[in-house]
């Protein structure tokens, strides 16, 4: 769970620092206190995108602090390992994020730094917040298949793995067709000049370093005379005309004579100079071997720079250098072998991807049938959850459909299309009054339905997911009465298996909260400041009485307030 957070000027917060515990946790306040700022602030920390505005007016930068505790078992360890950041399971998580007053961000988790798609990543196992605008997706029909498929991940993951891999090769081997059967005149014409190319570069039996290597013995070449003449030199001053070899022995000589007199300090010397001496003697005999291999070779020297032309005139077509020439060659034999044998290898592609299409329609009836599967389980299970939420009329499917296309592919009699998500379409359907037909969410449903079936299907995944921190962003807008009384209810038995943050104005919704946070703007020295408290049990009820009768709280209000927040306390104790 989310244990603490701490927040500096981020946008009207100067500074607080909230500890939070296990269970249903609300914040309210008045419209514009800041309530948003402090799920602002736990969507950057779980790798949100944040901006120079965000930071607070006058300050340069922006810093968040979150500290979570989560059992060793959790699988966010695994991700962090992955991302090889050392973590102790037996210690907290703790994650920082910075944003400057110029735009620049950074992240840390336990104090490593980390990129924005590590801690996506990591975010993504640690909380999932959810907002008004997401009742929204609900009515977008292309995106209930993902929701379909994350409920029944464990059972079709592998039939899933299998579909999208076959699908990936037949649209590879698709693509590879399709342009094998537009080589037109074109590529005819290019015929002729590949083949100019590959007699060219084999012409010149290029050899990898080559190169190189001609241009070491070019240059030993062009300066033959220099180097004979200076080895020469240098040999003659070490053992003949000079006689520097000789001069070198007589000193080694005398010093044999006087060693004895002064061992201890001649002997080092008379060492040094008896190995100085042996290795100017067999840098002699080198050098006189050197100067006598110099060789004196204009038509080699010829060769080599005809044969660098060459290779330049080859560089300056095909490549920075041998390796990328030879390169080319290949790929241009590549292609010339497609253009000559292009019958050929469209018969053997439309072979391949005839094998490879029978296999993708085996691979996506299994994971419709799967699929079929797993949207009774949860169509079973919706209804269930939205029973408890004021909603016991209403029927609830997951209708699945084949996508019918007269272009696409024949399955079971019928033509469909194949996408990388299968062959079907899904599409939740409901009736919310009895009698009335199943139909599509987006024809029939209201803000406050919509608002109940997200918190169902939430209600599910939370027991799928493991992540433990769920945020609701006002999801409660639209609904009142009964039904908001049910959201209370749900938020709170939901919190039992995770902890769980609501931002609401519904006092139903309030009382039912183990930790409530009062958030409220306060105004000094023409500075505006965010500030959060965390109210005891008479706070609560003068809240709660704020939120049912508006700016007037009167002793009715408060009696009201009273009442419901021990209803609450009594249905959360029988719970």
């Amino acid at each position: 769970m989310l244990t603490e957070i701490s927040i500096r000027n981020l946008a009207v917060i100067e500074h607080v620092h909230i500890r939070f515990k296990a269970g249903f946790h609300v914040l309210t306040g008045e419209t514009g206190a800041g309530k948003s700022i402090i799920i602002d602030a736990l969507t950057l920390i779980v790798g949100g995108r944040g901006s120079s505005d965000l930071v607070r007016y006058g300050a340069d930068k922006a810093e968040i602090e979150a500290m979570f505790e989560l059992p060793a078992t959790h699988p966010v360890w695994q991700t962090l390992t992955a991302f090889g950041i050392e973590a102790d399971p037996s210690e907290h998580l703790i994650i920082r994020r910075e944003i400057t007053s110029t735009g620049k961000s950074s992240s840390r988790i336990n104090g490593q730094l980390v990129n924005m798609t590590m801690l996506r990543k990591t975010g993504e196992w640690l909380v999932n917040i959810h907002g008004q605008h997401e009742h929204q997706s609900l009515l977008q029909v292309e995106e209930h298949i993902h929701s379909l498929d994350l409920f029944g991940d464990a059972e079709i993951a592998a039939a899933k793995a299998a579909y999208q891999a076959s699908y990936d090769q037949y649209i590879k081997l698709q693509k590879e067709l399709n342009d094998l059967q537009e080589t037109s005149k074109q590529a005819l014409q290019m015929l002729d000049l590949y083949r100019f190319q590959i007699d060219e570069i084999l012409a010149a039996k290029l050899k990898i370093g080559e190169d190189e290597a001609l241009a070491e013995e070019k240059r030993k070449l062009a300066n033959a005379e220099k180097l004979y003449q200076s080895s020469s030199e240098a040999y003659d001053f070490l053992y003949a005309t000079n006689k520097g070899l000789d001069a070198a022995g007589k000193a080694i000589s005398r010093l044999q004579d006087i060693v004895q007199l002064d061992p201890a300090k001649l002997s080092p010397l008379l060492e040094q100079a008896q190995s100085a001496f042996y290795q100017m003697e067999d840098a002699a005999y080198q050098l006189r071997d050197y100067r006598d291999g110099i060789e004196f070779n204009p038509a080699r020297l010829d060769f080599i720079e005809q044969r660098l032309d060459s290779i330049t005139t080859l560089r300056r077509k095909y490549g920075e250098n041998i390796k990328e020439i030879l390169a080319y060659l290949d790929k241009i034999k590549d292609e010339v072998d497609t253009i000559e044998n292009k019958d050929e290898n469209i018969r053997k592609l439309e072979e391949q991807l005839t094998s490879v299409e029978k296999q993708l329609g085996i691979h996506a009836l299994d994971l419709s049938n799967l699929r079929k599967g797993i949207a009774n389980d949860l169509s079973v299970q919706i209804e269930h959850e939205l029973r408890d939420l004021q909603m016991e009329r209403t029927q609830f499917r997951v209708q699945i459909a084949h996508i019918i296309d007269d272009r696409g592919i024949e399955v079971d009699g019928n033509k469909v299309r194949y996408s990388r998500q299968g062959i079907d379409q899904v599409e939740f359907l409901m009736a919310p009054n009895p009698g009335e037909p199943l139909r599509g969410l987006s024809k029939i449903a209201s803000g406050g339905e919509l608002s109940r079936i997200m918190l169902a299907m939430k209600a599910i995944f939370a027991r799928i997911d493991q992540i433990p921190v769920l945020v609701f962003d006002e999801v409660d807008t639209g609904v009142s009465g009964r039904a908001a009384q049910a959201i209370a209810e749900k938020m709170s038995v939901l919190s039992r298996s995770c902890q769980v943050f609501s931002i609401t104005h519904l006092p139903q919704v309030a009382s039912f909260a183990d930790v409530h946070f009062y958030i409220r703007k306060e105004v000094d020295q023409e500075r505006t400041f965010t500030k959060v408290h965390d109210m005891p049990e008479t706070g609560r009820i003068e809240e709660l009485a704020r939120m049912l009768g508006g700016v007037e709280v009167t002793e009715t209000t408060l009696h009201h307030a009273g009442e419901m927040l021990a209803m609450a306390n009594n249905k959360k104790a029988r719970v």
